[in-house]
């Protein structure tokens, strides 16, 4: 889908990017070519190692780390983290953050399927730059899974979930992150998921999280929600979305399953118009964690698909 408006840049791009790949190739090309387009003074790229059961993976890894190499063409300077050995999504994902924000105060975080348009760096560097000290805010988000929303009213608006897929932060915001959840199950005996989000989302929001912390899931996210949630963080959330997932299908880790969700990356103008009212918009935030219907449950199951967090 076209972008409704064209996109010039204001200034040049000042803010680092982390581009966590893995064995897609096809999908890692066309981020890659939105992040050569935007050409960020410096670039970290992490890849997870090959998987030992998975036959020819490590043919695919190494084919998505020399393409990147050898396709930086612009002024940058360009760290990696390379994988020799597998960690899964829960450690390497969350350790190349980690190493990131050892290195960056801020910066933004692409996934290799999580395909930006050119506004979603200019937009995360002006809310990184406006909330740099704000500790209020906890994360920069690219993904509005409502496609659009009151677009009229703000150019972004405030959530208490926001998503990952195309996302920005702080190092001061990320310290505050475990991968083991320590707290989680104090936080639950206090009732701190109902009176944080109500009863209802609530309730949600701590069984897939709890989930996650029982049967010890490879994830990385559900870890990054609860630190936000535990620390009454906020997320800035574009009325239009700047991000498109173009991650369904079998090579994903966790939309295998899942129906393209509509969701695409438009471009927005700037100067930002910024918004003075902090309070999380509680229609979007339902919307975004609502389980689906019964039938739509039950048509899904039969079909194959599944639902995932996008936190």
């Amino acid at each position: 889908m076209p972008s409704e408006i064209a996109f010039t840049a204001p200034h040049p791009l000042n803010t680092a990017v982390l581009f966590l790949v893995f064995n897609r190739l096809d999908t890692t090309k066309q981020v890659f070519q939105t992040i050569r387009q935007a050409k960020p003074p410096r670039l970290y790229v992490a890849a997870d190692g090959a998987r030992d059961v998975k036959e020819g993976e490590n043919e695919k890894v190494q084919a998505v780390r020399e393409y990147i190499l050898k396709n930086i063409d612009w002024e940058c300077e360009v760290k990696t983290l390379l994988r020799e050995e597998n960690l899964g999504c829960k450690y390497a994902v969350s350790g190349a953050i980690d190493w990131f924000f050892k290195n960056e105060e801020q910066g933004i975080i692409l996934e290799d399927d999580c395909l930006p348009s050119q506004s979603f760096f200019w937009f995360s560097e002006a809310m990184l730059e406006k909330y740099k000290a704000d500790t209020r805010i906890f994360l920069i988000s690219g993904y509005n899974k409502q496609n659009q929303w009151k677009v009229d009213v703000n150019d972004y608006f405030y959530s208490n979930f926001g998503g990952i897929w195309g996302w920005a932060s702080w190092q001061r915001a990320w310290d505050n992150y475990d991968v083991d959840m320590p707290l989680l199950e104090e936080f639950i005996d206090k009732q701190g998921f109902e009176y944080l989000l109500g009863k209802k989302q609530g309730l949600i929001r701590q069984k897939s999280i709890n989930n996650v912390y029982k049967k010890n899931v490879s994830a990385w996210d559900y870890q990054w929600a609860f630190a936000r949630h535990v620390n009454n963080g906020l997320a800035c959330v574009p009325s239009k979305s700047l991000i498109r997932n173009i991650g369904f299908g079998v090579d994903a880790t966790h939309t295998v399953n899942m129906i393209n969700d509509g969701v695409h990356n438009h471009e927005i103008t700037f100067p930002v118009k910024y918004n003075p009212f902090f309070f999380p918009d509680r229609d979007y935030d339902s919307l975004f964690i609502s389980p689906k219907s019964l039938i739509a449950r039950i048509v899904s199951k039969l079909k194959g698909f599944m639902i995932h967090d996008l936190f």
